[in-house]
């Protein structure tokens, strides 16, 4: 069983516990995902599956999507509505002061990660220090907010539309919209609607997953490993050249440079391939082996 499998997670699940999961329903070991979710969020994860698992560092880079909740006058140690209420306050916020301050959250911005994040130090995940009562410093990161629209309110929290490059902290822009209103923030809900161009209208719940497996008929909502590279054109190997490229070799290729889905004359999807100086070579295999 190979493919990409779009799930849609439940809240208070961890990313790990989808996984875990999903190794016991489908039969597979082999089952990674390319973007970690919160407990709290709810949304879209997309797991490997099979010898697709090999495709997942193409993925991590992705930009994502989400809609976030933003609850003005609370902070706490996590940034979200989870963690510990370190100050309160009152947060009597108009709709035209939060539009001004996002406009100051929109290119590329700079964010220190959360003590509350999977982050390593030498050896040591960062929850794992903040849950001793630790805290160490952490150097900023520059990420981009490509999008960050305000929907409305609900229940008295803001409604945030985001989409942000890898390694975005929501929590962290929740939280630092909240300081530079001078009232605190944090963040109250999240889901995560899109990554790359996979969308979690298109994705499956556990339950769904689970009753598919029980029906013999789980392999049927995978999405096929080459889908997440459609932007690449296609070249199709002879017998001999694809024997060539199962063993690691180069071939000769009149293609023009770039980057091709690499497929068998039968259709097999074999590997991503760099044409340059007139040679195909390989950057990744994904044909059983």
């Amino acid at each position: 069983m190979n493919g990409i499998l779009l799930v849609d997670k439940e809240q208070d699940w961890t990313s790990n516990d989808v996984v875990a999961k999903l190794k016991g329903v489908l039969h597979e070991r082999r089952i990674g995902h390319s973007g970690t979710l919160d407990p709290m969020a709810t949304g879209l994860l997309v797991v490997f599956v099979g010898r697709a698992t090999r495709a997942v560092e193409f993925a991590e880079s992705h930009a994502k999507r989400y809609l976030a909740g933003l609850r003005l006058g609370i902070s706490t140690d996590t940034q979200d509505i989870t963690g510990r209420v370190l100050k309160s306050a009152e947060a009597s916020v108009s709709r035209e002061e939060l539009l001004s301050v996002l406009e100051e959250f929109k290119g590329e911005i700079s964010q220190i990660p959360p003590m509350y994040s999977a982050i390593k130090l030498n050896g040591q995940k960062l929850y794992d220090i903040a849950r001793r009562g630790g805290e160490v410093e952490r150097k900023p990161r520059t990420v981009t907010i490509s999008t960050l629209e305000l929907l409305g309110q609900e229940e008295g929290d803001w409604q945030l539309d985001i989409r942000c490059s890898k390694g975005t902290y929501i929590r962290t822009l929740c939280h630092d919209i909240g300081e530079r209103l001078d009232c605190g923030g944090c963040m109250s809900s999240l889901r995560r609607v899109q990554a790359g161009d996979f969308r979690v209208e298109n994705a499956h719940t556990i339950a769904r997953i689970q009753q598919a497996a029980d029906e013999g008929r789980a392999e049927s909502l995978l999405l096929p490993t080459d889908s997440l590279f459609r932007e690449y054109p296609a070249l199709t190997a002879s017998p001999k050249a694809e024997q060539r490229l199962r063993c690691g070799n180069r071939i000769r290729c009149t293609a023009r440079e770039g980057n091709y889905r690499v497929y068998s004359e039968s259709g097999e999807f074999l590997l991503i391939g760099q044409v340059s100086g007139g040679e195909l070579k390989t950057i990744k295999s994904f044909f059983e082996v």
